[in-house]
């Protein structure tokens, strides 16, 4: 033969070769059962253990199962098939055996079938239990057994053996029969599972359970013969313990311990299972703590609560609770997930815009902020409580959450570089425009989830700790926030949480939306973030929703469990000191008198010199200002005095007394002094400029009046007022007058009897 046709003999065997394990793979790929009957949707702890599933979608409880656990799997090849292993995937001496056995009954008694031959007939919707059946699983347990390995097998046999009801599988069995994971079973809760495959029905109450106990006694004792139990004198104890326990009782229900998060992963799984970072003890601990909480909260017609806990660091989600309610007898919008419900953010994005202006070097933490009634257009926010401070430190207006400081710090900072920012610190929900949302943003005119805000406070803690480096704030402007939510001054009503957090070292941020209808509370250390959301889902508000009484003591009883919680250190290297100004906090000017050291984001721009001080020319005995040609008369021998002095603006002033009696203002000019002063002397404090005013309607429906206040730096000069020329009257020492001008646009004009004045363009609206 040449070497030529060697060659084509050659090449047609091989290619022949190939063409049968081709043919071959086919025919198994044909011929081997496929178990694609639906599966349960299941999420699990960071353990592995159960939290919650959703029943599949032909109504039964079966989820997947990678590994039997070992006493499970001693049970099933002990109490099915002993040759489980060295067979492959037909005993002959067991079909022997049940030939035998039916032809002396008469009957059939026995299948003869092996446990591959169990799991091709669990593969396929009831078969009927003939002999060409017989045969056909047969030869498909051999396909099964040439694709599969012997655990794999056994696994498929274990995730898909009936177990009474709807419960297929060792996972929802152990779970429905003993309420826990199958791996955490005893020997006589692992036999009890191996021998229910083989009659389901004998888990029911009654005649069956005999029969039931029965079965399971005998495998426990061929267990400890063929030595899974151990040692003979260990194993004879064990069985005995094992022989006593009883058997399971009424179903237990499938955990749902975090059904909202479960639903939540299910959207996107493209796995039957999840296995989640969720701690199971601090989920049962944060569900205990706010159904707890809203049963109470009920009572108030506030119906729902959503809290979630974060590591910091990682970002893991370690106790979800997205809603409460479920149990309760009349529940409302029980199912809707609030951690991920778009609400009003309340004041909760105000540290962010604190931070931003920082490292913009428009604010210092103790650099005064006004505060006084502000109208911007026709837009005129409020405080939450009809308080003014006049001026009050950066640091304790975001502590003490007060709103017209932050709405003219985002007037200062930008909107539009506002939400860019929040955009940077992981909130996806400000999806309009800088001018729909205008000032009102910072006040929960924009919508965020407790989702997103949890982990933006928690990449803030960790910017500041030098965990984070891809945040929009420096590390210097993230510790100086949180620095000032820990320590900083809190309302009244916020001192008792105020105490508590002060003993952990907690920063944290309270807010409560327009019209009552979310309570936020956010609390954030190295170790954990926390966030809580008390409300309606419905929308509804109340007024007794407010985040001091209910969210924030949610939120404090939470960390309660938490254990410690650390603080970051200084980032020394990421500050720098500056001098400021001890009476303003603004970067110190040459009129300051006294000074001291502040720190500021290392790299910030420095800001404005302060604008409060300044050199004041007063009479030998402080009693009076005079200027050099004011030395007449009595004065004529007199050196004026200069003193550098802090000096607010007459209209800041006169809130700033009301809340400061220790502030000393100028003193008055000396009498003669012609010099114009009205400037910085005297204010319009009402209307604002270009306000658009309606003139108000008493309760009884009587006319009210429009009430116009002005302020002086003399409380005892007299001030003239005037509307459009027509004179109105004067005041003295309290400037404040009531007057009902028509609808139309107006100007007022106050003079005080030095010939001072100041006028002001406002609009009447109608009543």
């Amino acid at each position: 033969m040449s070497l030529r046709s060697e060659r084509n003999i050659m090449l047609r065997a091989v290619a022949a070769s190939l063409a049968a394990a081709v043919l071959f793979a086919t025919l198994l790929l044909v011929l081997t059962p496929r178990f694609d009957k639906p599966l349960s949707f299941a999420i699990y702890d960071r353990e592995g253990k159960l939290l919650g599933s959703s029943v599949s979608a032909d109504g039964q409880w079966r989820f997947a199962l990678e590994a039997v656990p070992p006493r499970i799997r001693a049970a099933l090849v002990t109490f099915e098939d002993k040759r489980f292993y060295i067979h492959g995937g037909i005993d002959p001496f067991s079909l022997a055996r049940a030939m035998y056995q039916n032809a002396s009954n008469g009957r059939i008694v026995s299948g003869g079938s092996t446990l591959s031959m169990q799991t091709v007939r669990l593969s396929q919707d009831n078969p009927d239990r003939t002999l060409g059946q017989k045969i056909r699983e047969a030869f498909l347990a051999i396909a099964l057994e040439l694709r599969y390995s012997k655990n794999e097998i056994l696994s498929l046999y274990a995730a898909n053996a009936p177990f009474g009801g709807n419960v297929v599988g060792i996972e929802a069995a152990s779970w429905r029969y003993y309420n826990r994971p199958p791996n955490d079973l005893t020997w006589a809760e692992a036999t009890t599972l191996a021998v229910l495959p083989n009659q389901p029905s004998l888990v029911h109450p009654g005649a069956g359970r005999e029969r039931l106990l029965e079965k399971r006694n005998r495998l426990l004792d061929a267990l400890y013969r063929e030595g899974w139990l151990g040692s003979p004198e260990i194993g004879e104890n064990l069985l005995h313990l094992s022989l006593a326990e009883p058997l399971p009782d009424k179903p237990w229900p499938l955990p749902r311990l975090a059904p909202h998060y479960l639903e939540r992963l299910k959207v996107n799984a493209s796995t039957p299972s999840v296995t989640t970072t969720i701690d199971r003890k601090m989920q049962n601990s944060v569900i205990s703590i706010l159904e707890r909480w809203s049963v109470q909260f009920a009572g108030n017609g506030i119906n729902n609560a959503a809290a979630i806990v974060i590591d910091s660091q990682t970002g893991d989600i370690l106790a979800y609770a997205g809603n409460t309610g479920a149990d309760r007898a009349k529940s409302f919008n029980a199912d809707v997930d609030m951690i991920t419900a778009r609400r009003s953010s309340g004041s909760l994005l105000k540290p962010f815009l604190f931070a931003g202006m920082l490292d913009a070097g428009l604010l210092l933490p103790d650099q005064l902020v006004v505060d006084i009634p502000t109208r911007i257009g026709s837009y005129k926010p409020e405080n939450n409580l009809p308080v003014y401070q006049g001026v009050i430190p950066a640091g304790e207006a975001l502590s003490r959450s007060l709103n017209i400081p932050a709405i003219r710090e985002l007037r200062d900072f930008g909107i539009a570089p506002f939400i860019d920012l929040l955009a940077k610190s992981g909130f996806s929900t400000f999806d309009r425009s800088a001018d729909e949302y205008g000032l009102p943003l910072i006040l929960g005119g924009g919508e965020i989830t407790l989702s997103e805000t949890v982990h933006a406070y928690a990449a803030l803690m960790n910017r500041a700790s030098g965990v984070e480096k891809a945040t929009p704030v420096s590390t210097g402007a993230a510790f100086l926030t949180l620095e000032a939510l820990v320590n900083g001054t809190r309302p009244n009503d916020e001192a008792l949480w105020q105490s508590f957090a002060s003993a952990r070292k907690i920063a944290w941020k309270t807010g409560t939306s327009y019209g009552n209808r979310d309570a936020w509370a956010i609390g954030v250390t190295p170790l954990y973030t926390v966030g809580v959301w008390v409300g309606n889902a419905s929308g509804q508000g109340r007024p007794e929703l407010k985040s001091i009484t209910t969210s924030a003591p949610v939120l404090f009883d939470i960390f309660g469990i938490l254990g410690r919680t650390g603080w970051p250190l200084r980032p020394e290297l990421e500050l720098e000191e500056i001098a400021v100004c001890a009476d303003s906090g603004y970067v110190a000017g040459p009129d300051c008198e006294r000074k001291k050291t502040a720190w500021k984001p290392r790299g910030a721009p420095v800001g404005n010199h302060c604008p409060y001080c300044r050199s004041v020319s007063l009479s030998s005995d402080g009693t009076h200002q005079l200027t050099a040609n004011d030395l007449t008369g009595q004065w004529q021998s007199e050196l004026p005095l200069v003193r550098k002095q802090f000096v607010l603006p007459p209209v800041i002033e006169y809130w700033y007394m009301r809340q400061n009696l220790s502030y000393k203002p100028l003193p008055p000019w000396i009498e003669g002094h012609s010099g114009d002063t009205g400037k910085n002397e005297m204010a319009i404090i009402f209307p604002e400029s270009g306000a658009r005013v309606f003139i108000p309607v008493e309760i009884d429906g009587t006319p009210g009046s429009l009430i116009l206040e002005a302020a002086h730096r003399n409380r005892s000069e007299t001030v003239y007022w005037d509307i459009d020329g027509e004179f109105l009257g004067e005041t003295r020492n309290y400037h404040q007058i009531g007057v009902r001008p028509k609808p139309g646009k107006h100007v007022l004009t106050i003079t005080d009897t030095r010939g001072s004045r100041q006028t002001r363009a406002f609009e009447i609206l109608g009543e």
